[in-house]
């Protein structure tokens, strides 16, 4: 269930903030220039407004994962430093003293409220344009999807590393002297790196 109601934050550590997160810090210029009600106005039909119990607010959802995509980090990296990082507290309409998400919430939020793959990218858009447009941004960085790009962690071993490489040596000779196919050896099929090199 989603309220129509926005929630104020009671807590007797709230002046914190004013102390810790600097007028200066782009968390706190996004959060005090952007007006993200956008963003209710983009899933309100995603939620149930009089049904079930209270759902976590959808643009604190929607401001974890911008975080996400700020600062390239994994659902639990970002849950993690919001439990200590005051800065992205303030960001996301949180009491210093609050508990923070289980970071599965996120994987959900995207299945279930942003079912539609190209929801989230026009939301972070909005807010990425709305955030220039007040010069909060100023760089000219470019930000690339990565989701179907090779994973470091997923490299390929040393044997096909240098499978890779001879195939690529032995085309780029064989390209000036073909006569070459008969000087090289054999190409190697043990899994022996050795036998590679």
């Amino acid at each position: 269930m989603i309220s129509d109601q926005e929630s104020f934050t009671l807590s007797p550590y709230i002046a914190i903030y004013d102390l810790v997160v600097p007028q200066e810090n782009m968390l706190r210029q996004i959060k005090e220039l952007v007006d993200f009600s956008f963003i209710l106005e983009e899933l309100k039909t995603k939620y149930c407004l009089d049904n079930g119990r209270n759902a976590v607010p959808p643009i604190r959802m929607f401001k974890y994962l911008l975080l996400k995509s700020i600062y390239d980090l994994s659902d639990v990296d970002i849950v993690q430093r919001s439990r200590y990082d005051m800065s992205f507290k303030y960001f996301l309409d949180m009491a210093p003293e609050d508990p923070v998400i289980d970071p599965s919430l996120l994987t959900k939020f995207r299945k279930h409220r942003l079912k539609d793959v190209g929801l989230l990218e026009l939301l972070i858009g909005k807010t990425v344009e709305i955030a220039l447009e007040k010069e909060i941004i100023k760089s000219k960085t470019i930000i690339v999807d990565s989701t179907h790009t090779q994973s470091r962690y997923n490299q390929k071993s040393p044997k096909e590393f240098l499978q890779e490489k001879s195939k690529n040596l032995r085309k780029a000779v064989y390209q000036i002297d073909e006569s070459m196919k008969e000087k090289f050896p054999p190409k190697s099929t043990s899994d022996e790196v050795e036998d590679e090199l």
